[in-house]
């Protein structure tokens, strides 16, 4: 009575914050949206349905916190665009029964600006970041079955200027006994903005989204899959470079896409696959697709490599080292390092 009393309690808690369901770029806060760990990005994906003591995983999805991240400490570097960088440090700690945490900072900062004031006249050097602290819980109900929550304070300063919010992901993932297949199904960044920077509150980047991955008996890889924004079904826009309605330049008469193709495009823009090959368990090998991310950046060529990830990992005795890059168009792509280090060793 006491699990299903905490989980009635932890699931009204999220029901009362508010949960919007918008599109990029109309939310604040997008930075909560990206993953922390080179292992994931590579994959292409938000977070990983895997069981695994990767501490930097469970920072993602807090359903797979568990006693085998006790002591294990993740250090995180991401070099984005424009001068933008995101930090990450995050600490596994097992306290007992149904007590095994993770803890950890993010920074995300935006480098350094020019600052005028409205004669142009110059004020000196500013700068702009987003700090996250990350308190995540974890707990197995059985073999299979385990949940999660993690709670993500925010604040932001820019110039003179800040904002605090409040996020929360849920996580649920199962897990089969020979441990090839695993699923999570997650409630990311449901939450508020309780200090805005004009007076408004912004909506939060709240997504609910499915994963899951499944490894062939005695195959060296293992497949991942997402569905993402299910929430929301229509993903779809009118990019101006690749108009879904156009027009017969002879006859004048307007050309529309079929229904069949609008729905496969739009189901298209809820997945996430990836693929990670093992090599003796000592190097890993990675590749992921966004099949959205691809179609919102997509350029005036033909070659188009935006929405591709890709990265490698190094398992050491002492340590595991894992890279990731993700094209986020032609010309931009994101670098991840991940450093894994066990303290007790």
């Amino acid at each position: 009575m006491g699990l299903k009393r905490l989980l009635l309690t932890a699931l009204l808690a999220v029901a009362a914050l508010p949960l919007y369901a918008q599109k990029a770029g109309r939310y604040a806060l997008s930075v909560l949206d990206l993953p922390v760990s080179a292992r994931t990005a590579a994959l292409g994906m938000d977070y990983l349905p895997l069981y695994t003591d990767n501490i930097s995983i469970a920072a993602d999805n807090p359903s797979l916190i568990d006693g085998r991240m006790h002591n294990k400490l993740s250090l995180n570097v991401v070099n984005l665009f424009g001068g933008a960088n995101l930090a990450s440090v995050s600490y596994g700690y097992h306290a007992g029964k149904m007590c095994d945490f993770v803890a950890g900072l993010r920074f995300h900062g935006y480098g350094r600006f020019d600052g005028f004031d409205e004669t142009e006249t110059s004020t000196g050097h500013f700068f702009a970041a987003d700090y996250t602290l990350h308190l995540g819980w974890g707990m197995h109900i059985d073999s299979s079955i385990s949940i999660g929550v993690a709670l993500k304070p925010t604040f932001s300063q820019y110039e003179t200027y800040h904002t605090f919010a409040l996020a929360i992901d849920m996580a649920g993932s199962y897990m089969s006994r020979d441990r090839q297949f695993a699923a999570t199904v997650t409630g990311r960044n449901a939450g508020a903005q309780l200090i805005s920077l004009s007076g408004t509150r912004e909506a939060m980047p709240f997504e609910l989204s499915a994963a899951l991955s499944y490894r062939l008996q005695n195959a060296p890889f293992r497949i991942f899959f997402a569905a993402t924004e299910l929430q929301q079904w229509d993903l779809r826009y009118n990019d101006p470079l690749s108009p879904t309605t156009t027009t017969d330049p002879f006859t004048g008469e307007r050309i529309e896409q079929s229904n069949f193709v609008q729905i496969a495009d739009n189901i298209g823009r809820h997945a996430i696959v990836g693929v990670e090959l093992s090599i003796r368990q000592l190097i890993m090998a990675r590749i992921g697709f966004n099949y959205r991310q691809s179609k919102e950046t997509l350029g005036t060529t033909r070659i188009n490599t935006s929405g591709f990830s890709y990265g490698l990992g190094i398992n050491a005795r002492k340590f595991t080292l894992d890279l990731g890059r993700n094209n986020y168009n032609l010309g931009k792509a994101a670098n991840y390092i991940t450093l894994l280090l066990n303290i007790d060793r």
